[in-house]
């Protein structure tokens, strides 16, 4: 696996192009506006006076845009609003719209014990929230039924799932970052190993790289410190390949620097990670193992322990809140796995998920492409219409589903905290909504309190979005869709 340094570090929930506008730019977009926009849009006279700013926007972006009164669910303004868009991550709403209306608030993934005969059965639920110290918790029950010798061997059981770890159309270029973790019954950690990599020698000496030393990952470097003139002028980029059984080498070139980069490694052979960590857990526990540790979808034995993950709700907070793509597919998968009575994949995920929501909420997503819970899949598309129809069903279902708490506020909590176009007054506290941010794409949907006290639902979806780089000899000014956002959510706040 080969990663551009540019995008080893970014999360999911961040900006993809945050430093990349100046003053050059923002004189081309204002002398150039955007000719993919010309749909004449809908704009009751509720709010006449309200005109978004597209030509903050670079030349080229493609954006969809619906607003809607909340108490009455009327159209206020609507741009786009039928043109198919990639979700990104606002889609975990509606992963977890059906989570809740199927799986229920209560629900909890479990993690547990067998014994067969001289063997022992681990069997795994796809728990993305399962900590080493949880399951070395489970693993110290076992002596009441083993003794300090397990005679036979370890059985691992991820029968709960099936298929491909990694959906269609994740970019194979990201697949060391943590945000794209393997979603696999086989959860642990999850699935995420953090480093550092350090450049403070001399230039043209070999990068220095610390793992912690409990975690079973090998990374090596070649990579070499160098300046930034020359990283400029040769192209040199940090580049990480994945040379199998979860040993990764980085090469390339890493500008000196006086502080640590922090690394994060998603854990691609989620079974031979496992598998060492119980080895460790096991050694540690006092607890010797004759046999060894294999893979055995079939094994059924007598249930001697259990762990049980918090409840769904809470499992949900954290999905949304912070944009973790691992809890929405392995989420996604599970309602899969309940809904056909077989083991959960990206295919059954996404049926069990249109179904649900067509059954138990009147919303058709037949013609959405939905192939993931999270939205990371680049092959997703969704209409802002279609969104809109989700987040008005939660809005109006808030009082059994409670889902709107999970929602980040802005300039207060998860994604919404430090972005910069909502964080400041007279916005911050007053929008709470799901971001969803890949390359190109900025959205946002959920709900913003008005001045007047009223509360508006929105739906934005901006793809397309490619400013000219940054030059860094003029000054450092916001970036497009920073401006285009402070603006258009403070002209809601005051206008309505």
């Amino acid at each position: 696996m080969r990663l551009p340094f540019r995008l080893l570090f970014l999360s999911a929930s961040l900006s993809l192009f945050s430093h990349m506008a100046t003053a050059q730019a923002m004189a081309q977009q204002t002398a150039t506006p955007s000719k993919t926009n010309t749909e004449q849009p809908t704009t009751p006279a509720a709010l006449s006076a309200f005109q978004p700013n597209f030509k903050a926007l670079p030349y080229g972006h493609d954006t969809a845009l619906v607003i809607a009164d909340a108490k009455t669910g009327s159209i206020l303004y609507s741009q786009r609003e039928e043109q198919f868009q990639p979700p990104a991550s606002t889609q975990k709403m509606v992963t977890a719209l059906a989570a809740q209306l199927y799986l229920g608030k209560d629900y909890r993934f479990t993690t547990q014990l067998e014994q067969l005969e001289d063997d022992i059965v681990l069997r795994f639920s796809g728990d993305p929230a399962l900590s080493r110290q949880q399951l070395a918790l489970l693993l110290s029950k076992l002596k009441a039924h083993t003794g300090s010798t397990i005679t036979g061997d370890l059985l691992l059981d991820g029968s709960q799932f099936s298929g491909y770890e990694q959906a269609p159309g994740w970019p194979w270029d990201i697949l060391g970052v943590c945000y794209s973790a393997p979603s696999s019954s086989l959860s642990l950690e999850h699935n995420c190993v953090q480093g550092a990599l350090y450049s403070n020698q001399a230039v043209g000496e070999t990068t220095r790289v610390n793992i912690p030393s409990h975690q079973p990952l090998t990374v090596t470097t070649s990579a070499r410190v160098t300046t930034k003139e020359h990283q400029k002028a040769n192209h040199c980029d940090l580049e990480l390949k994945d040379k199998g059984s979860n040993h990764y080498h980085l090469s390339g070139c890493l500008i000196k620097r006086d502080k640590p980069l922090p690394l994060n490694f998603a854990v691609q052979d989620t079974q031979a990670y496992i598998s060492n960590v119980i080895k460790a857990e096991l050694k540690r526990l006092g607890i010797k193992l004759q046999g060894e540790i294999k893979r055995d979808d079939s094994a059924k034995g007598k249930v001697i322990a259990r762990h049980h993950s918090a409840p769904l709700h809470e499992l949900l907070d954290t999905m949304v809140k912070d944009s973790d793509n691992l809890y929405a597919d392995n989420i996604a998968k599970t309602i899969g796995a309940k809904y056909f009575q077989q083991p959960g994949s990206f295919a059954n995920a996404s049926k069990a998920i249109k179904a649900i929501l067509k059954d138990k909420a009147d919303i058709d997503l037949d013609r959405a492409v939905i192939v993931d819970g999270s939205g990371l899949s680049r092959n997703n598309r969704m209409t802002a219409s279609q969104m809109m129809e989700v987040i008005t069903y939660l809005y109006n279902h808030d009082d059994t589903l409670n889902l709107l708490a999970t929602l980040p506020v802005s300039g207060q909590s998860g994604t919404l905290r430090y972005r910069q176009s909502l964080r400041h007054k007279p916005l911050q506290g007053r929008i709470h909504a799901k971001s969803g941010s890949l390359y190109g794409t900025y959205n946002l949907a959920g709900l913003i309190k008005a001045q007047s006290g009223q509360t508006l639902l929105f739906v934005q979806m901006v793809s397309n979005y490619f400013p000219p780089e940054r030059d860094d000899s003029l000054p450092a000014i916001a970036p497009p869709i920073e401006v285009f956002e402070r603006t258009l959510y403070k002209d809601l706040y005051q206008q309505y």
